[in-house]
């Protein structure tokens, strides 16, 4: 991610220094806050991908938010092309395939993440109906071919092209392809951050049921509720998954790093120089350096945020599990993780819900959840049932956590569209794989941009 701050070029000296990133990030209750990333595909009306450069793109829209909207458009280097927007703790970023994201600003209430989101698309609004374009909430891009798609001009995105796909072979579908909403949540302690991650590992998999959006590949329905969740099954085991070793009690931020540290790196930035290294852990760079350059603390937190679990810790908790959403759920995955993570009552509950099954049964379970979502079989009942439970523990909690909006209500206004689907045993995905088989055929593009609107 772009940024104006400047580089931390600090030399890392020791294992300390590796953790500290992670205990400076710990917060005292009263500052906990949500922060939300939502991703969506930007097409034309007759379903073709929104290009990253030319009189209709996406390059587009980001000028035009810079120039009406106050934002600040910024470049990776001094020669690149504009590829983020910041404004007042937020941004706009651009994944690889042009995908538009707004990373919102840490906010104390999803009533105020659900006004963030409807700012944003006011933004958006007017220069979409002069260009005729489209933005989709769906957690793959229910149209194009790989092919069809952009490759947005990030310094990292080439590398990432040329090095996953050797560890996945839907990898570079994940980059172009695929869109999520995700919530990033505070955390007090060291021994609040782990126990958080080990809880939110064990339910992320009925999250990815409960908001599976992704019904669609090239133009047909692929008999899945998430492909985007079976994409992630298949990009690289390194990085990505849902972190056997978190899931023990004794776990610490030492043993998230000691695993961050053998996986392999992409790149070494200095300034506007790129050095390409997916050869080397970091382990391995910070104890013997790369092409005369040695490991600052920058460098650890660009490797960290090439990592892809389930959930990541970072600054925040990221929980990273949930497809892309139309613009009336979109609030509700922030509102069930601060339901989830921000009540005491209701993370005790989560926890003992999560004990009843292991990492291998969790795991086993995964390419069930992304073809069948919550009809999927775990542990002797149907996800969909474990599913409600989740969402009655969120709704508790928010109802402690009584933030209120204008109008009197609590933030389980947000759930209200998500419980509506799941009483009826339904996914978002759901709503578009019946708006297809209704429209026919011939009218599979219209269908799906009537039913997956931001």
């Amino acid at each position: 991610m772009a940024t104006s701050a400047e580089p931390d070029l600090r030399p890392l000296r020791s294992l300390d220094d590796l953790i500290a990133p992670l205990h400076e990030a710990c917060k005292p209750r009263s500052e906990w806050r949500v922060g939300t990333e939502a991703e969506k595909h930007g097409v034309f009306v007759d379903g073709t991908p929104l290009p990253f450069v030319g009189a209709r793109s996406v390059t587009t829209f980001l000028e035009h938010l810079a120039e009406h909207h106050g934002w600040h458009l910024e470049r990776e280097h001094a020669a690149g092309p504009p590829i983020q927007l910041t404004r007042a703790g937020a941004s706009i970023t651009l994944e690889p395939g042009a995908q538009l994201e707004l990373s919102g600003a840490p906010l104390h209430t999803i009533h105020e993440t659900a006004e963030e989101v409807r700012v944003h698309l006011a933004e958006l609004e007017a220069l979409s109906a002069s260009l005729g374009v489209m933005w989709l909430g769906l957690g793959f891009q229910p149209f194009a071919r790989r092919e069809d798609l952009p490759w947005v001009p990030k310094l990292r995105y080439p590398i990432m092209r040329s090095y996953l796909p050797t560890r996945g072979t839907l990898a570079v579908d994940m980059m172009l392809r695929t869109c999520t909403v995700q919530s990033n949540h505070d955390y007090a302690s060291e021994t609040d951050a782990m126990r958080k991650l080990r809880v939110s590992l064990r339910v992320q998999p009925l999250v990815t049921a409960m908001f599976a959006n992704s019904p669609l590949v090239e133009g047909r329905l692929t008999g899945e509720r998430t492909h985007r969740g079976a994409v992630w099954l298949d990009v690289d085991p390194d990085r990505s998954g849902l972190l056997p070793f978190a899931w023990s009690e004794q776990a610490r931020f030492v043993d998230y790093v000691q695993w961050a540290l053998d996986i392999p790196m992409f790149l070494v930035k200095r300034g506007d120089r790129v050095l390409h290294n997916t050869g080397q852990t970091f382990r391995a760079f910070w104890s013997d350096g790369f092409d005369g350059e040695r490991a600052t603390r920058e460098d650890w937190l660009t490797h960290l945020n090439t990592l892809f679990p389930e959930v990541r810790l970072k600054k925040t908790l990221e929980m990273r599990g949930a497809d892309a959403q139309r613009g009336v759920l979109l609030p509700a995955l922030p509102a069930l993780w601060k339901g989830l993570l921000h009540d005491d009552e209701a993370l005790s509950a989560l926890e003992t819900l999560g004990a009843r099954w292991d990492h291998d049964t969790l795991e086993a379970a995964r390419p069930a959840i992304a073809r069948d979502g919550l009809k999927a079989p775990l542990a002797g009942r149907d996800v969909g049932e474990w599913a409600m439970d989740v969402l009655g523990f969120a709704e508790a909690g928010l109802r402690r956590l009584g933030c209120l909006d204008p109008e009197g209500r609590d933030e389980t206004v947000h759930l209200a569209p998500l419980r509506a689907l799941l009483e009826r045993g339904r996914t978002p995905a759901d709503v578009v794989i019946e708006a297809c088989k209704s429209a026919g055929p011939d009218r599979v593009v219209a269908a799906v941009l009537e039913a997956s609107p931001l």
